[in-house]
C-alpha cells in the first residue's frame, strides 16, 4: 500500500515539477527578449519577471523536484527489485540529466537576475526543447519497461529533438517575418 501511495504522489509531483520546468524557460525567453525594449519598459518588466521566476522556482518546482525525487525513493525502498531492472538503471540516468537541468536553470535564473545571463532567447527554446526530450524518455522507459531497445529509444530521441529544433528555427523566421 505504500508503495501505491509513493507512486502517485510521484506522479503528481512529476507534473508539477515538468510543468514548473517548462514555464520558468518560457520566463527566461520573455526575460531575455524583454531586454530589447526601451529602458523604461526593461526595468519594471525585469522586476516582474525577477519576482515571477523566483516565486515559480521556490514555491512550485524546487518542491515538487524534491518531493518527486523522495517519492522515487520511497518506491524503491519499498521495491528494491526495481533495482536489478536494466530499464532502472538507464531512467535513474536520464532522471539526474533531468535533476541536472534543473540547476542550470536556476543558475540561468540568478543571472537574469544579476543582468548577467548570456544566453540568447534561441538558445533557451533549444534549452526548453531538452526537458521535453528527457520527458519522452523517462516516461517511454517507465512504460515499456525496456532497456533492451535502448538503440531505438535513443534514435527516436534523436529524430525528436531534430524535429523539435527544426520547429523552433521555423517559428523564429515567422515571428521574424512578422
Amino acid at each position: 500500500m505504500l508503495y501505491l501511495y509513493a507512486k502517485a504522489i510521484h506522479i503528481i509531483f512529476v507534473v508539477c515539477w515538468m510543468a514548473g520546468l517548462f514555464y520558468m524557460v518560457r520566463l527566461f525567453i520573455y526575460h531575455t527578449e524583454a531586454r530589447q525594449r526601451p529602458e523604461s519598459e526593461y526595468e519594471v518588466l525585469h522586476r516582474q519577471f525577477i519576482l515571477m521566476e523566483h516565486k515559480l522556482w521556490w514555491i512550485i518546482t524546487t518542491p515538487a523536484m524534491y518531493l518527486t525525487v523522495a517519492a522515487g525513493l520511497v518506491m524503491l525502498y519499498v521495491n528494491p527489485a526495481l533495482l536489478q531492472a536494466g530499464w532502472m538503471h538507464v531512467k535513474l540516468a536520464f532522471v539526474l540529466g533531468l535533476v541536472g537541468y534543473h540547476f542550470v536553470c536556476q543558475r540561468v535564473m540568478f543571472n537574469l537576475r544579476a543582468e548577467s545571463s548570456t544566453w540568447t532567447s534561441m538558445r533557451l527554446r533549444l534549452w526548453n526543447e531538452l526537458a521535453t526530450v528527457l520527458l519522452f524518455a523517462i516516461v517511454f522507459l517507465v512504460v515499456l519497461k525496456s532497456a533492451i531497445n535502448w538503440i531505438y529509444g535513443v534514435l527516436g530521441l534523436l529524430l525528436l529533438g531534430v524535429m523539435l529544433m527544426v520547429a523552433v528555427k521555423l517559428y523564429k523566421k515567422i515571428r521574424e517575418r512578422r
